[in-house]
């Protein structure tokens, strides 16, 4: 899509581009070796959740120890892509993709407003919470992680965990609790505004693919298939340079944007990936991506009738930056033909389990659900210290 009131264009490239390798070189590798953010910090990035959304998650991702903001914010993010008004093909309904025999015994009123209703955004993000504290009693004594337990427990049910006294053997189950942890990665804020990043080995091969790319016509859908000469929008270029280094990104901008941590603007790093929304507040408005060469520019496939150019990066729509990772590009659920979230899938082996009683990927379930809690019970989580932080283009 257009990068609207984009930078304007280096002179020449030759000049925009000196020292650049040189750049990317010492920027990927000066870092390396710095720890990756904890999927447990209790704080969300801004701008990693529509800002309506920050504080409710942000308040009952901390409704119990076992879960987090982050944490929440990721299954939320793979049930539905936040979207309140979700439907699954089996029934699974709202942000939370709660099955209607399930939705009763969990639904909690989330906005105040003296009911619980599951396609209200407000009151799926606090039963969601809710659901998720419920499992984490079930499992209590079960060793191990705890939030691993929780998680494994949401897919594959309490009865499996308890079975297997901890993540059980299910491929489905592990790659569930795997990809949450690593998604949580993307929604959590930096321990201090100073905390370094972990910077991908990958950066530098992936900034020499986009490179060989300059000078090309931008194609509105293109992937860069022989069938379209070779040309690329935005996204398929940034999701061509990684697949150059074996990391398989979405297909649009507004999806990438959750591969990995989030760098602030004095963090960036070359290789990064660099987006604009039309709304600062609010990720699933991202309608543009690039990645940074450092120096303030970065490599942009802009508009039709432009050619893969530098360009600068800061512009009025800019809402900030991703550092792929592989484990983060690996835990990005999919979307169907008509954009909607794929839900996680469920164990599907013959032995029986207790399955998650909702969730789009979990469906149905033959063990009974723990005792409902009353929701007159179900107490909001303490409102935060201090003030929240502020919270699909091709």
């Amino acid at each position: 899509m257009v990068l609207r009131k984009a930078g304007t264009a280096a002179a020449a490239a030759g000049v925009v581009g000196f020292g650049f390798i040189g750049l990317v070189t010492m920027g990927t590798f000066a870092a390396s070796g710095t720890p990756q953010q904890s999927a447990n910090r209790s704080a969300l990035s801004p701008g990693t959740v529509p800002a309506a959304y920050q504080d409710p998650i942000q308040r009952w991702g901390s409704l119990c120890p076992e879960i987090s903001p982050p944490m929440l914010a990721a299954q939320l993010y793979q049930e539905s892509g936040f979207d309140p008004r979700a439907r699954s093909g089996v029934g699974a309904q709202g942000m939370a993709q709660f099955m209607p025999g399930t939705w009763p015994s969990y639904a909690t009123d989330g906005n105040g407003d003296g009911k619980a209703d599951v396609w209200d955004p407000l009151d799926a993000i606090a039963s969601a919470a809710t659901y998720d504290c419920a499992i984490a009693k079930e499992v209590a004594k079960v060793p191990g992680d705890p939030q691993a337990n929780v998680l494994a427990a949401y897919n594959a049910g309490e009865g499996a965990v308890i079975k297997y006294n901890g993540v059980p053997p299910y491929k489905e189950t592990q790659g569930y609790v795997r990809n949450i942890q690593a998604m949580a990665r993307s929604f959590a804020a930096p321990a201090s505004p100073t905390a370094p990043l972990e910077v991908s080995p990958q950066s530098s091969a992936a900034i020499y693919f986009a490179q060989t790319k300059l000078g090309t016509p931008y194609l509105w859908g293109g992937e860069g298939l022989p069938s379209q000469n070779g040309r690329f929008d935005c996204s398929g270029l940034t999701q061509a340079a990684f697949a150059s280094v074996g990391i398989t990104l979405p297909r649009v901008a507004n999806d990438q944007w959750y591969a990995g941590p989030h760098p602030s603007r004095d963090q960036l790093r070359p290789g990064d990936l660099v987006f604009w929304a039309t709304d600062l507040s609010d990720p699933r408005s991202i309608h543009h991506v690039g990645i940074y060469v450092g120096g303030g520019y970065m490599i942009n496939a802009p508009h039709t009738g432009a050619v893969i150019r530098y360009d600068k990066i800061d512009t009025r729509e800019y809402i900030g930056a991703t550092r792929v990772t592989s484990d983060g590009a690996q835990a990005l659920p999919t979307r169907n033909d008509d954009g909607a979230v794929n839900a996680p899938s469920r164990p599907g082996g013959t032995e029986p389990t207790a399955p998650a009683r909702n969730q789009g990927g979990a469906q149905g379930g033959a063990a009974a659900a723990p005792a409902a809690p009353a929701r007159s019970a179900v107490a909001a989580p303490p409102a935060p210290a201090g003030p929240s932080p502020a919270g699909s283009g091709r």
